[in-house]
């Protein structure tokens, strides 16, 4: 059953207005987005560029009727998807609640530029968030002092990692998050974090890349097996019905490369969690089949490791755990059929870490 539960897993995770002259893709106009538009707030395409020179496509959304400079909070994830599926709503829905927000997809996937297509990279990422707060920090309506993120799934791990280097992220939710390097070394879901996991792991990748460095891993599996786990069914359920499929998400289409994620293997994200500073709020679901990397990461931002000569947070008091009862992984992606996500929670996390 571990095989296959790995197999389903690996199938899943490494599925992941102007022209953007280093794809030769344009950004759509027309919403196209998984979640209906608000008239709460407006809406535009916007375009910055991170450290690397990758032109990124964003959605910013504003909340109408308001003055002068506000908070403002980018959003990026789950892992594999894009600005039109969960960043898009988490970020329209914060916008609702008075907050500048910008969703943008990440380096090499969606509407932003980079090649090859469907890669990753712990480096560009990281500075993917970081690019994204420079950009808001340029806006005349927001507050440059006053900037949190919001990273889902696999992007909780990154959003984590982003706070830890840059200290101009106020605060930070990480929701249903996975730490995509310790997936990617481990070989996927092997919790133990031991070495036979990583040497498999890269003797798998070591073989794909002497057979083809330009295959695709293939989406979410489709046709879903009759004896497919439940959470590959919470998978099939977002991002292969008209609940979260998009045309452009890796997951909901031919996933990443087979090799776009082996970066991620040979690298350790939060490592220096213990050492942030200001909030942190980890969201994960009750019965998320991924709820140890949230309850690990908040740990270990908290504890550090003393045995191994990390010390503890100097600021464990802005930091916390949220377990949302019932709720699976994917439920907070959008809310699932019950009103999992809690919106009132969050903007009350950031008015008061973000002031």
């Amino acid at each position: 059953m571990r095989d296959l539960l790995i197999f389903f897993a690996a199938t899943v995770i490494l599925t992941a207005c102007v022209q953007n002259t280093d794809t030769d893709m344009e950004n759509t106009e027309v919403w196209d987005k998984t979640f209906p538009k608000s008239e709460k707030v407006n809406h535009r395409k916007v375009e910055f560029k991170n450290q690397y020179g990758i032109t990124l496509s964003g959605d910013l959304y504003e909340p109408k009727n308001t003055t002068g400079r506000l908070a403002a909070i980018a959003v990026s994830g789950p892992f594999g998807a894009v600005k039109e599926q969960s960043s898009g709503l988490y970020a329209q829905t914060m916008a609702e609640r008075g907050f500048v927000t910008l969703a943008f997809d990440p380096s090499f996937t969606g509407e932003s530029g980079g090649e090859p297509r469907r890669t990753a990279s712990p480096d560009i990422n990281t500075e993917d968030f970081m690019a994204a707060v420079d950009y808001l920090s340029s806006l005349d309506c927001v507050d440059a002092d006053k900037i949190g993120i919001i990273g889902i799934c696999g992007w909780g791990g990154i959003a984590m990692n982003a706070a830890a280097q840059d200290v101009r992220i106020k605060a930070t939710v990480a929701s249903t998050m996975y730490d995509m390097t310790r997936v990617s070394g481990n070989g996927y879901f092997d919790a133990d974090d031991n070495e036979e996991a990583r040497h498999r792991a890269r003797v798998a990748l070591a073989a794909q890349r002497t057979r083809d460095t330009a295959a695709m891993a293939g989406g979410v599996v489709d046709p879903l097996p009759e004896d497919a786990p439940q959470f590959v069914r919470d998978y099939y359920d977002y991002y292969k019905t008209p609940r979260g499929y998009h045309v452009r998400s890796g997951n909901s289409n031919d996933g990443w490369r087979s090799i776009g994620t082996a970066a991620y293997a040979n690298t350790r994200f939060l490592y220096y969690t213990n050492e942030i500073r200001s909030a942190v709020l980890v969201m994960h679901g009750e019965k998320a089949h991924s709820r140890y990397f949230g309850e690990d990461a908040y740990k270990y931002m908290v504890d550090g490791r003393p045995e191994a000569g990390i010390r503890p947070n100097p600021c464990p008091e802005n930091k916390e755990l949220l377990i949302i009862p019932g709720a699976s992984h994917c439920d907070l992606y959008d809310g699932g059929e019950g009103a999992y996500i809690p919106w009132d929670k969050l903007a009350n996390f950031f008015t008061e870490n973000l002031k």
